[in-house]
């Protein structure tokens, strides 16, 4: 019976269960590594009075599914106000990613407002019921029919704006409640399928992603509304806008290189 996590820990190592595979072949999805790193991350140097505003996850090579990960941890600086913490992910030695985090110190909020770019998500979708047993992360994306959710990702199979919800039903490490911070740091990779999809499917694969974040997110749902792309000679760069049920939290950027031939699934993520 597979494990309904998509880690486990065993000593200082991370065992991948099959949950943990992605789109391009055996190996762990992006999202899980970055979600991995900033969960070690947070249960290292967390801290109540910090807010974790940054994460930058850099991904060097496919990390093999059947390996187990390690992932080392250093404060680079602390300050009053800051810390700077470092992670690096390694498979039986060899570097696979690495991630940089940003805490700052919350504090008193100015009064007046400040411009931002308006966003307007689709409403929450309803959950499906039943829910199917093998399904341990629901994704909802929407594009060219507005506000009619499609369940995957064939929503985006068009030019035009693109939007996701996101739930996960699972913990990331089998044992461990699942934070609204390794949420959002999972989240955050899926801004480089929302951006770089179009009518041809996705022909990039990210290289890093960069999340971040003026608070945590509230509720279960997590969502990302596209508002950039840009490509040239196969090098491609997009920024997403990340909410959660209340409104904007932070942002989302992806850099990619191309890869033609790819055909991720656009049935349900599980």
């Amino acid at each position: 019976m597979t494990t309904r996590a998509f880690f486990v820990a065993d000593r200082d190592v991370f065992v991948p269960t099959a949950l943990a595979r992605g789109p391009w072949g055996q190996t762990i999805s992006g999202n899980y590594v970055g979600g991995l790193l900033g969960h070690v991350i947070e249960r290292d140097h967390g801290d109540p009075e910090l807010q974790p505003a940054r994460l930058t996850v850099d991904l060097f090579r496919p990390a093999p599914l059947a390996v187990p990960v390690r992932v080392h941890t250093d404060v680079s600086r602390a300050g009053r106000r800051l810390k700077l913490v470092e992670a690096t992910m390694t498979q039986a030695d060899t570097v696979v990613a690495r991630a940089s985090a940003l805490f700052l110190r919350r504090g008193e909020q100015p009064t007046e407002q400040r411009w931002s770019t308006p966003v307007t998500m689709p409403p929450l979708p309803p959950m499906p019921d039943p829910v199917p047993d093998d399904v341990v992360t629901l994704v909802w994306s929407y594009g060219k029919d507005g506000d009619t959710p499609s369940i995957g990702l064939g929503g985006w199979a068009h030019s035009g704006p693109k939007y996701i919800w996101v739930q996960d039903l699972v913990p990331l490490v089998a044992g461990v409640e699942l934070t609204p911070f390794a949420r959002a740091s999972m989240a955050g990779d899926m801004a480089s399928s929302l951006t770089h999809f179009g009518p041809d499917g996705l022909p990039f694969i990210n290289a890093d992603y960069t999340l971040t974040l003026s608070r945590l997110p509230d509720g279960p749902y997590l969502g990302l509304a596209s508002l950039t792309h840009s490509s040239h000679a196969g090098v491609a760069t997009g920024t997403a806008v990340v909410v959660d049920e209340t409104g904007p939290i932070g942002t989302a950027t992806a850099t990619a290189l191309a890869n033609p031939g790819f055909a991720p699934p656009r049935g349900l993520v599980s």
